[in-house]
Parts: structure tokens; C-alpha cells; sequence
């Protein structure tokens, strides 16, 4: 076993995931000591928690496409390590889904990180991801942090591929015009960096 399942296992035991291991649970990450990419995003949704798969859904293809990645480039931990920033479904709230628990990924994403030592680009995918690794870098919008993206290197703040954000891809057009075939440079950059 690698230290990497370690974690996956005393994630699991936790007290504070008690809930989820009754509901029958995994903790949803996926990451290698290779991987050459670290992808941050919110956290799993609901049908990714069920089939144990992230990204199992229309959000998924959409970030695949955005990415420029095949479905086995982007399953394969030696390319990607998908690291979001509570690994069990929140649940549903009003609109989209409950956010990441506080402090999760201030607990658990430490040692994750500790074992990726040939990351070359952190994409962070949404709001939560971008304020949590990026704090006071980022500008006061999730559209000006998208926008800038290019100057948060080795971080690459991208917008969240959910269909709740459609609006927000029809009123920001340069994102896919401008930002999303740079993103696909970096991500082959990457990907070919020994």
C-alpha cells in the first residue's frame, strides 16, 4: 500500500466522516505519486460520489473538453490527480450543491500534496478552490481570477464546467475564445515536462 491509500483509509475511519461511511461513502480523490497535473475542484457530486468516478457527468465532459484531454488522459493518475476540496457529496442546496465543509481540505490536502512531487500545473476549478489556494493573490471576482488567469502560475484558476454556469460562459465569451486554448498549452506543457 502506498502512503496515498493510507490516507484514503484514515480519511474514511475519521470521526468527522462518520456520516459518510454510513451512507457507504468512499472518500473521492484521485491522485498518483506521478501525477504531472493537480485539478482542485469543489467536490464530488452526486452522481460521481455513486459511481465512484469524478467528473461522471456533463460537468465532466465539458472539463475534459476545456482541458483538451481524452477520457483515458484524464482518468490516468499519472497525468491528473483530481484532489477536490471535500471528497464526499455535500448534498443538495437551493441551487447546485451544498458547499465543501470548512476546514476539509485544510486537514486533508497537506499530506496529499506532500506525496505529488511532480505536479507542473494546479488547475483550481470554481470559487472555493481559488480562494483557498490563491487567498489574497486572487482579484475581488471569480471573473477577474479567471481573466488573469495566466499571472497565477503554477496555479491555473478556471471557472467550474457546471451547467450553472452557462450564464456566466454566455456573458464572459473570451473565456473559451481566449482563456481555454491557453489552459490546453499549459496542460500539454505539462503533460510532456520530464
Amino acid at each position: 500500500m502506498s502512503v496515498l491509500d493510507d490516507i484514503r483509509i484514515e480519511v474514511a475511519q475519521h470521526p468527522s466522516n462518520a456520516w459518510a461511511r454510513e451512507a457507504g461513502y468512499a472518500p473521492l480523490f484521485v491522485a498518483s505519486e506521478s501525477s504531472r497535473i493537480l485539478l482542485v475542484s469543489q467536490a464530488p457530486g452526486r452522481r460521481a460520489q455513486a459511481s465512484g468516478i469524478p467528473f461522471d457527468d456533463p460537468s465532466g465532459v465539458r472539463l475534459r473538453s476545456w482541458l483538451g484531454m481524452t477520457d483515458a488522459e484524464f482518468y490516468d493518475p499519472g497525468n491528473l490527480a483530481i484532489v477536490p476540496m471535500d471528497f464526499y457529496y455535500p448534498g443538495k442546496a437551493t441551487s447546485g450543491d451544498v458547499p465543501p465543509r470548512a476546514g476539509f481540505a485544510a486537514r486533508w490536502h497537506p499530506p496529499i500534496l506532500e506525496q505529488l512531487t511532480d505536479v507542473r500545473l494546479t488547475i483550481l476549478v470554481g470559487a472555493y478552490a481559488q480562494k483557498h489556494y490563491l487567498g489574497r493573490r486572487r482579484a475581488p471576482s471569480l471573473t477577474e481570477t479567471v481573466r488573469a488567469a495566466a499571472t497565477y502560475e503554477p496555479f491555473f484558476p478556471i471557472v467550474h464546467p457546471s451547467p450553472l454556469t452557462q450564464g456566466w460562459r454566455l456573458r464572459n465569451p473570451w473565456f473559451e475564445a481566449e482563456t481555454v486554448p491557453l489552459l490546453q498549452t499549459q496542460v500539454r506543457a505539462a503533460l510532456a515536462a520530464s
